[in-house]
């Protein structure tokens, strides 16, 4: 790999107003949906322990060890210290999951700036409009791992095109190795994409920067030396390795390609109950998500072979790097092709796509000035078209549409969701039943416990675990968690060695909801686990109040609060 710089670096310089304007778009491009997604409902266990893990990790507990966390615990370290300054707050919590946004965005814009002002807002901007509404304004932390990659794959270029030898690109490669070991510290399973793409970038740094480049990556990494450490290698391989890698895939796997005539994903479904209204002609959603699927593999295989060209006609592998990350991370869309994985990669091969378009135009052109002025231009709008057009006609339940109905919920339409209270502690949620359940029983909770009891949150049958109302943990923060199991997945809380029931024996209140008992995916989701969950709380605990009315038994309650006998 050379140092040697594309053609369209010197021409997109000049443009001192586009150099401006362009990052002024970008920003923007994420300000119409912005209100409407901090009105709107979070995930309930994602977001849910996205609250808990950091205030848990205040009180001393420690992920892996004290409680279930499949990631690095990067995310859950800042949230903590964002919570011991603002105090543990849903606001605070979106507040840093808009900045995540903010960072994949702006990091996808810093990538194409090379490109000129037209393609890195436009990509800058496509990004905004695929990565913002699937988690809303949740911290999650595939999304700060994210932006984290990207921002240090552009340190990392931008080291490989500074003068050799000089302190800037020492410092450049400085700062790449840094993010980079605070990516992977969010997310370990970015480390294929920032493994490809750091290649190629280490070949074209001289032995100096190569140095400070491994001395970057070893401090951002040190800090998994003291998680290690606090949580013990044990704990930490089996959470951060072994839980996500094998215990939980049987049950989280979608099919691949998805399926064109039904929702392979539960929440999928779910979400898709009460559709926005879309003016335009368009596939089902199933339809949409096997197009999107195989438009994100192509796309992949345009971004490589645009690298490829771009390589050997210019000697610049800016393009073909960029290309080996954004497909280094398609083994997130396809371990589970549902629409939040396939925005969280198509977030990036989406939005670098005009640049590879761009390249693969100039390489049908021999002559020098054909690269040069409005044709330039004209081409880079084009190309920055392209993908949004694919997007509009193949996915637009889930790029365009979202957008735009989070956008009117902004300006004050469809705004269904209500919230739930308690403590001053708020969480918005759209089933208005469960609303009103959970706002009655909360009191009722006040009422049957003490401070420092301890809380198990389950699903209505104990024996299947693909979900819980995790949430109710943040609303509850002056009982203690009583099991580990925050987070529930299929696999994993209802294995035969969970040590669930046990947690149950010891707790001193429970909570089921129902509201999920319906979960029906492709995969091991569907088994059941061991009886003794349910045999145990039958024997100790009784049934005080039940709230709301089951969607599938009515005799039961969307939410039960039972305590001790």
């Amino acid at each position: 790999m050379t140092a040697t710089t594309t053609p369209t670096t010197t021409p997109a310089r000049r443009r001192g107003g586009g150099r401006w304007l362009a990052p002024v778009a970008v920003f923007v491009a994420t300000l119409p949906p912005l209100y409407g997604l901090w009105l709107t409902q979070g995930t309930p266990m994602e977001e849910g322990f996205m609250l808990v893990f950091p205030e848990l990790v205040l009180n001393g507990q420690v992920p892996n060890r004290d409680f279930l966390h499949l990631y690095g615990p990067g995310s859950l370290w800042v949230l903590a210290a964002v919570f011991a300054v603002t105090g543990v707050t849903l606001g605070a919590e979106r507040m840093v999951g808009y900045l995540q946004l903010l960072g994949v965005c702006f990091g996808i814009y810093r990538l194409l700036r090379p490109w000129g002002p037209w393609v890195a807002a436009g990509g800058g901007s496509i990004a905004a409009l695929i990565v913002l509404t699937p988690s809303g304004l949740s911290a999650m932390a595939w999304v700060g791992g994210l932006a984290l990659a990207i921002w240090a794959l552009g340190a990392g270029l931008d080291a490989v095109d500074a003068a050799g030898g000089s302190a800037r690109r020492s410092r450049l490669a400085l700062v790449a190795g840094l993010l980079t070991g605070a990516a992977l510290l969010y997310r370990l399973d970015l480390v294929l994409a920032l493994s490809v793409a750091g290649l190629v970038v280490w070949l074209g740094l001289d032995r100096p920067s190569r140095r400070r480049l491994a001395l970057g990556l070893t401090i951002g990494l040190a800090p998994y030396l003291v998680h290690v450490a606090m949580a013990g290698p044990g704990p930490a391989i089996k959470g951060i390795v072994l839980q996500p890698v094998f215990d939980l895939r049987g049950g989280r796997r979608l099919p691949l390609p998805p399926s064109p005539d039904r929702y392979d994903g539960f929440l999928q479904g779910a979400g898709a109950l009460d559709p926005p209204w879309w003016p335009l002609p368009h596939p089902s959603g199933p339809r949409q998500l096997w197009l999107w699927f195989f438009a994100l593999v192509l796309t992949g295989i345009v971004l490589l072979a645009a690298g490829v060209l771009a390589r050997r006609r210019t000697g610049d592998a800016r393009l073909l790097t960029i290309a080996a990350f954004s497909v280094g991370l398609f083994p997130q869309a396809l371990q589970r092709p549902d629409s939040t994985h396939l925005a969280w990669v198509g977030c990036v091969a989406f939005a670098v796509l005009p640049a590879a378009l761009v390249e693969l135009a100039r390489s049908r052109r021999t002559r020098p000035s054909a690269s040069r002025g409005r044709p330039r231009t004209t081409v880079a709008l084009a190309a920055v078209a392209t993908p949004l057009l694919v997007l509009l006609v193949a996915a637009p339940d889930y790029t365009f549409r979202t957008y735009a109905e989070m956008t009117a919920k902004s300006a004050g339409y469809r705004r269904t969701e209500q919230t739930m209270e308690h403590h001053g502690r708020t969480f918005p949620y759209k089933r208005l039943d469960a609303v009103a359940a959970v706002n009655e029983m909360l009191p009722l909770v006040d009422a049957v416990t003490e401070p420092g009891d301890r809380l198990v949150v389950g699903p209505g049958d104990l024996r299947k675990t693909p979900y819980s109302e995790a949430f109710l943990y943040y609303l509850l923060p002056e009982l203690v968690p009583g099991t580990r199991y925050i987070e529930m997945d299929p696999g994993v809380a209802n294995a035969p060695d969970s040590g669930l029931a046990d947690e149950i024996a010891n707790a001193d209140v429970v909570i089921l909801s129902t509201i999920r008992d319906d979960w029906n995916e492709p995969n091991d989701s569907l088994l059941f686990g061991p009886s003794e969950p349910n045999e145990v709380l039958a024997r100790d605990f009784c049934l005080i109040g039940s709230f709301g009315i089951g969607p599938f038994d009515k005799d039961r309650g969307l939410y039960e609060l039972y305590t001790r006998c």
